[in-house]
């Protein structure tokens, strides 16, 4: 059994990581901290880990968390960083769900997130946590940066085309929208019901956080810079996510786009590629750690639109994060991961 300690265990991401960890066969919850709750017990907080879980939240100390195999931040921005050394000192393997890791160079961290990076050394090591492109590097991290997710939804989306060179990638449009989960727990006046029920819109265009994660990540793959326009919507939903991804064919040979993503993701175990001409819904993905993806080409003509749609808490947040464990561990890749979306 692999000892486990989630630090910052309060938040959305939190919750959910907790409800996928107390369910894996392979996994005892040591520790989840909180200096808020500290004291509190867990189900107290989340009342539907109750009878699942007993355990109470402890401060974040070093000395405890020591004592486990791995161990996930759910924090804030700029939090993980200042203990991630430390842990990995002691061999304990980390896996962050924020940001502190995804991005290379520590310039751009701190021109997207307004401080300098704590510890370049151990950024220089994270692996980027999208097993459907770094399966083998994840396999042996000692860090992991686990992705954001616009960026998960996006990258799965425009994959298959950008590796096979298909498309114009100096022209990319990524026209997204997420729930209200998205912009987390805290207390915020655009997330309340009034607000945000029966409305629907754009937000950050000039520049979202997770824009420079996506252009890094689909410029790896192409191993040259790419052009990318990232607009973000907020739904007036509690928590999903849709990408519609637009792009210019770069051939006008006949090509078979929608064989082309099944030969891709045939052996993924988390990304579905839906029949010619249905359409993706966010319902269909509800609780569940799947990408659904479908392709096509309107009138034939050279522009070609991905819909692509994640949990942003499972897929995109807490179950990405559990199967980037399973890997490390050498684990069945979809142990713990394998509940059925809810419908309705």
């Amino acid at each position: 059994m692999l000892a486990v300690g989630v630090v910052g265990g309060t938040g959305y991401t939190g919750a959910e990581l907790l409800r996928l960890l107390v369910m894996h066969p392979e996994v005892s919850l040591k520790y989840v901290t909180s200096r808020s709750e500290s004291g509190n017990r867990v189900a107290d907080l989340f009342p539907n880990l109750r009878g699942f879980t007993d355990i109470c939240f402890t401060e974040p100390e070093l000395e405890t968390l020591s004592e486990c195999d791995v161990v996930f931040f759910a924090t804030p921005n700029g939090t993980a960083m200042k203990m991630v050394p430390a842990l990995v000192e002691n061999r304990v393997r980390v896996i962050d769900l924020a940001a502190d890791f995804r991005l290379k160079d520590a310039s751009v961290w701190k021109q997207w997130y307004g401080m300098d990076h704590a510890c370049i050394d151990v950024l220089a090591e994270a692996v980027y946590g999208l097993p459907e492109i770094n399966r083998e590097a994840i396999k042996t991290a000692r860090v992991v940066a686990n992705p954001g997710c616009y960026p998960t939804a996006t990258t799965l989306g425009f994959l298959p085309l950008i590796e096979q060179g298909l498309i114009d990638d100096q022209r990319l449009i990524v026209d997204a929208k997420s729930g209200v989960s998205g912009a987390g727990r805290g207390a915020s006046v655009a997330t309340l019901q009034a607000e945000s029920a029966e409305n629907f819109k754009p937000y950050a265009v000039d520049g979202h956080r997770h824009l420079p994660e996506i252009r890094q990540t689909l410029s790896d793959v192409v191993s040259h810079e790419v052009g990318l326009t990232f607009v973000p919507h907020l739904l007036p939903m509690i928590r999903g996510i849709e990408t519609s991804l637009y792009a210019r064919l770069k051939t006008d040979e006949a090509v078979d786009l929608h064989q082309l993503y099944v030969d891709r993701y045939s052996a993924e175990p988390f990304v579905d590629i839906l029949d010619q001409g249905v359409m993706p819904e966010t319902r269909s993905v509800k609780g569940a750690n799947t990408c659904r993806i479908s392709i096509f080409r309107p009138q034939q003509c050279d522009t070609v639109v991905v819909s692509s749609v994640i949990d942003n808490l499972v897929k995109g947040a807490a179950g990405q994060a559990v199967q980037n464990m399973n890997i490390m561990f050498e684990f069945d890749e979809a142990l713990g991961l394998k509940q059925v979306a809810l419908l309705p």
